[in-house]
């Protein structure tokens, strides 16, 4: 028979320091190799036209397409790297050549690029993104938006070297 039971309020109260004070097994850090690839998403290549340029802009832009790109096993942020962006939009279809962008990953491996507003095809709106260059292997996404009203869009890769 317990003489003290411990309160919630105890249990709480305890709990969290353990888990303040790092002793906590969930608070440990992620293990080098823990970060799995991207895998390919169905339907990510529709349209896509290799070599599109790198741009400052797609078209009129309003639009956000963000992102972050990171390295296989240990999670790094790769800078440099090219992602390809093109979708439905205001201006054009997703086949349209001038539909289509490229930007270059900053050294925190986050890439940004302004677009004209995504709009539904097909019933979805959403977006088309790829890694395509030689260092990794190629990686197709296509997200798609909670609501065509949405001004911005993020996908996020991590890469397996080639």
């Amino acid at each position: 028979m317990m003489k003290n039971p411990m309160s919630r309020r105890g249990f709480l109260t305890s709990s969290t320091a353990v888990m303040a004070s790092g002793l906590c097994v969930l608070s440990q850090p992620t293990m080098a190799n823990d970060v799995k690839p991207t895998r390919t998403m169905r339907g990510g290549a529709n349209n896509y036209l290799p070599d599109a340029p790198i741009v400052e802009r797609i078209g009129g832009g309003g639009f956000w397409m963000t992102g972050t790109v990171r390295r296989a096993g240990d999670g790094a942020p790769l800078e440099g790297q090219r992602i390809q962006i093109w979708a439905h939009t205001t201006e054009g279809h997703e086949r349209d050549p001038h539909s289509h962008g490229a930007t270059l990953t900053d050294a925190n491996g986050e890439f940004r690029l302004e677009m004209p507003q995504i709009v539904p095809a097909f019933g979805q709106a959403h977006g088309h993104l790829a890694y395509d260059s030689e260092d990794f292997e190629t990686v197709f996404l296509r997200p798609v938006m909670s609501s065509a009203k949405d001004t911005t869009l993020s996908a996020h890769f991590v890469l397996k070297p080639a």
